[in-house]
């Protein structure tokens, strides 16, 4: 096993049993919410009123304190349907239920002002836009809104976007022989295989993330550079083993290796449709994208 290999499942399994030493997952920037910390979000009203004291909840809280919290309970009560546009979002209202200062509840509503959700207005207040007016390629969003009531309309979205942008990324990436990208790649692959033979299906999603993310990097195109973490959300959230939607298997493994040896041979063609088989083999895209009919 690499030396990358060993650290990044070393890591995992860390992370996993909450002994991660400081800094040791700085290079793995993956979500920290677990499943369980993503849903149950309580209604506005009733509930058992600690579950609102953001102060004692992680969900993802991603490092941010307070605001980052209230940012996360708020955001995934509107998108759940919680909160809606029949009554104004109250500060004060907001401060006392959660518990927080107006500075807080202030600065949390211009995060989710600016994701879309919310709009403010003289002498109407703060009230929750439609979902047409949403950022929908928020990864914030595209997780509430995947662990929410709106779940397989998420999942099922973001596969489709997939099949739309990754074929076209793996094409582009053959014709960026960079040596060192090729390595990472292979790094990751590798990683995914001891994962899969472990049994360590954190490891592999986590390998899996971060190969998806760098091919779309080096795919010379930086519009398309720019959704590199829609798929990392996509893959997190319709993919991770936390969701219980799929598990690593060596189909997924070996369409890995494929793609990574098509970009090593500068074969375009070659990575392009090792990706397209990946993707039609994923549970969640083979409803969506069925495999091509036989002529």
């Amino acid at each position: 096993m690499s030396t990358l290999a060993h650290t990044m499942m070393t890591a995992a399994r860390s992370a996993d049993s909450g002994l991660t030493s400081p800094g040791e997952l700085d290079r793995y920037p993956y979500a920290e919410a677990s499943a369980v910390d993503r849903v149950g979000i309580p209604a506005w009203d009733g509930g058992d009123p600690e579950l609102g004291r953001v102060g004692r909840r992680a969900a993802g809280s991603r490092g941010r304190g307070l605001h980052g919290q209230l940012v996360q309970q708020l955001g995934q009560m509107i998108v759940s349907g919680d909160l809606g546009a029949d009554r104004p979002l109250v500060p004060e209202e907001i401060g006392q239920r959660f518990e927080v200062s107006r500075t807080v509840v202030r600065e949390s509503l211009r995060v989710l002002e600016a994701k879309g959700l919310v709009s403010a207005r003289p002498n109407v207040g703060t009230r929750v836009r439609p979902v047409c007016d949403w950022n929908l390629l928020d990864p914030d969003i595209i997780e509430w809104r995947a662990f929410g009531p709106q779940r397989d309309d998420q999942r099922r979205e973001l596969s489709e976007l997939r099949w739309t942008i990754e074929p076209l990324a793996a094409r582009l990436a053959a014709g960026h022989g960079r040596e060192d990208v090729q390595q990472r790649l292979a790094d990751m692959v590798e990683i995914m295989g001891h994962a899969l033979a472990q049994g360590d299906a954190l490891t592999f999603s986590r390998a899996d993330s971060e190969f998806h993310s760098l091919l779309i990097q080096v795919a010379g195109n930086r519009m398309l550079e720019h959704l590199s973490g829609i798929v990392s959300a996509a893959l997190q959230v319709s993919g991770s083993p936390v969701t219980g939607c799929d598990r690593p298997n060596e189909t997924s493994l070996a369409h890995h290796g494929r793609i990574c040896d098509a970009l090593a041979a500068g074969d375009g063609t070659a990575a392009e449709a090792a990706m397209r088989q990946l993707l039609t083999v994923h549970p969640e895209v083979e409803r969506v994208v069925p495999a091509p009919r036989e002529h």
